[in-house]
This record gives C-alpha cells, structure tokens and sequence, in this order.
C-alpha cells in the first residue's frame, strides 16, 4: 500500500498529514507514505524530519489586491501553476501511489488535480469550519471529503456525501490526566489559568494578557501560565518588570509552553488562538475557552472555528477589533471561579468534540484502497 500526501505552508496542513500518516504506519507498518509539498515551507522540515518520502512542487496562492506588486505576484502565481501541474503529474506516474490525501494549502491543489486526472483514487481533509479555496475547488472532483466539522460542508459543491472525521489529536494529549498534570505542575485546588497565542506570538493578546496578569498579580486567586510566543517574550517580561511584577509559580510567562499536553490537561480555563487543530484539543480534553480567533487568516476561517464552540456553550469569543485588557478582565472574571459556569462549558466542549479522528480517517481512507 502506498500513500501520497500533499499539504503545506502551514502547521494547520501540515500536522494533520503527518498524523494520519504516522497511524497508517502503527496498523501498516510496510505501507510506502510520500508526500509532496514546497521546498521552502515548514513541510520542507517537518516532513524529511519523519523519515518519509519527500518531493517538491513550485506553486504559490494568488492575491486579491490591485496593487502593482500583488499584480506581478499573480502573474508569477499562474506562470507556477502550469508548471506546478506538469511536475507533479511526473512525480505521480512515478511513484504510482494508490491513494493520493491533500490536506489544504496551495499544492495540494495541482497534485489532487492531477491524481484524479490520471484515475488514482483521491481524498481531502478539511480541518476548519469554513473551508479554503483549494478544498472547495478540490471537493467536487475528489473521491472522498473528509471533514473535522460538519458546518463546513454548506459551503462547498461535493461529488460525494462527506465524512465527518474530526481533526487529528495527538495520542499523549487525549491520554493526558488532569489529576497528573496539575499534581506535575504543583498546583493546589486553585484554578489555573492558560494563556497563549501561537508559537509565533500574538501581539494584541500579549499586550491584553499585561494588562490580566496585573490585574490578578499579588491576589493569589489562581495561578496562570501564559505562552508569548518568540516575537513577544523579552518585551513582555520588560513590561511586567516595569510595572513591578514578579513572575512566581502563581504567574508563569514562558517563550514557548514546551509541555502544552500537561498544562491544557491541568488547566481549567482557556485563553487562546482558534486554530482548528487547537480547538480539537479543547474540544478533547473538555476545556471551558476564550477564543480571540486571528482576523489575518485565509477567509477569516478562525472567526468559524470559535463560533462552532460559542454555538455549542464551550466558549466566548472576543473579536481582536474588540479586545482590551478591561474586556479580557472582565470575561476572565466571570468565569474562572465560577465552577457552575466552568462545568456547563467543559460538558459542551466534550459533547462536539472528536476523539477518535484518526480511527475514522484510516477507515475512509482504507474503503477507497480496497476499491482502488
């Protein structure tokens, strides 16, 4: 059995890919996985770093703007496409895969093109609520539309009725134990407040997150752990500095959470992103959260995300346009001492949650290889 995978840019592609692929290994551990990305994205690193097959493609998204310089892209962009399309038709009837996965971004689209073309079965895996261009223009072709949410099917024209499978979850983290983790961390009965914006760090959330931190700071009502990612780290600790802030067990500011399994596990408040595979692992582990969602992504699809769990009663949202330190205080306020509060929302959270995600892709995935 051999499987293709074509995904990329951005974590979000990325991970889903390799999780699927590395389950397809514990049940088939002869079972061939390549995967075709783009030579200068993140899966340039993290794929080669698995050990599978990796091969490139040149392929680039188009801009919107009018402006000069999005108008030479756009010309670039097409120049791409067509090349992007011949090269990964070679790559194809080369590695003659049995079933080629896409799981967004912008090569997936010329390698799932070509793959249907060429008679090989064909499936798409769509992590957010709102879908990308890219899967909508892939689902009426492919042979298999996998969805991590149901709500996204109405905006796409599908040959096939789609599967609703969930987003990947790592296997540590759904196994993560509450009682452990804040036993790990040394925390006592008081709540725990986690707090992060991407790896990357998230301006707006850091400068409101100060403003929390010296709101709680020397109250010792609960402790927080917050993530600032690598742009915000040095600046934030200079700020709270200057404001007279100490950082203690109670207010833990870190770069990087290198250990997120054990703190989202110990934690009994969410403060973060809406990134479709974060919120699946809210969604898992039953997590109360405040969803600030990134207005700067493709198709505004975090606002979607966060919305699935304000509909359900899991979270609150607060719009980026919208947040300041008082309306972050004031939301915090309202809910991390609340208990009732708290144990109605981490209810709803586990109700939509999927936690078997990797079970029902393998399954899809495995009907198409038998009909292959």
């Amino acid at each position: 059995m051999h499987i293709l995978f074509a995904g990329g840019g951005t974590a979000g592609h990325i991970n889903p890919a390799l999780a699927i692929a590395g389950y397809i290994r514990e049940k088939h551990p002869d079972a061939r996985i390549s995967y075709i990305g783009t030579p200068d994205k993140l899966e340039a690193k993290l794929v080669p770093a698995k050990g599978y097959n990796f091969r490139t493609i040149e392929v680039s998204g188009f801009s919107r703007s009018l402006k000069p310089k999005s108008i030479v892209k756009n010309i670039k962009a097409v120049s791409k496409a067509a090349s992007a399309s011949i090269n990964a038709r070679k790559i194809l009837k080369e590695l003659q895969p049995d079933i080629v996965v896409g799981t967004g971004g912008y090569v997936s689209g010329p390698v799932l093109r070509e793959a249907a073309k060429l008679g090989i079965k064909t499936a798409i895996h769509e992590q957010n609520a709102y879908p990308g261009v890219t899967t909508k223009m892939l689902a009426k072709h492919v042979d298999a539309v996998m969805l991590a949410m149901p709500e996204a099917q109405k905006y796409m024209v599908l040959k096939n009725k789609p599967y609703i499978t969930g987003n990947p979850v790592r296997g540590e983290l759904l196994g993560a134990s509450r009682d452990a983790a804040r036993l790990a961390l040394g925390l006592d009965e008081r709540p725990l407040l986690l707090s992060f914006g991407g790896s990357l760090g998230a301006k707006y959330i850091n400068l409101a997150v100060e403003g929390l931190i010296e709101w709680h700071n020397n109250t010792g009502s609960f402790y927080h752990i917050h993530g600032t990612g690598k742009s915000g780290y040095e600046t934030m600790l200079n700020d709270l500095k200057e404001k007279g802030i100490t950082l203690s067990k109670e207010i833990d500011i870190r770069e990087y959470i290198k250990n997120m399994d054990e703190c989202m596990a110990a934690a009994d408040l969410v403060i973060s992103r809406a990134g479709a595979i974060t919120l699946s692992e809210i969604t898992a582990l039953g997590k109360p959260a405040i969803l600030i969602p990134s207005p700067y992504v493709a198709e505004n699809h975090q606002f979607h995300n966060a919305m699935t769990l304000k509909r359900a009663g899991a979270a609150e949202i607060i719009e980026e346009k919208d947040l300041t330190s008082e309306k972050l205080i004031k939301v915090v306020e309202g809910l991390i001492e609340n208990k009732p509060k708290l144990k109605e929302m981490s209810d709803n959270a586990r109700k939509i949650a999927i936690v078997d995600a990797n079970e029902r892709i393998y399954d899809v995935l495995m009907k198409l290889y038998t009909n292959a």
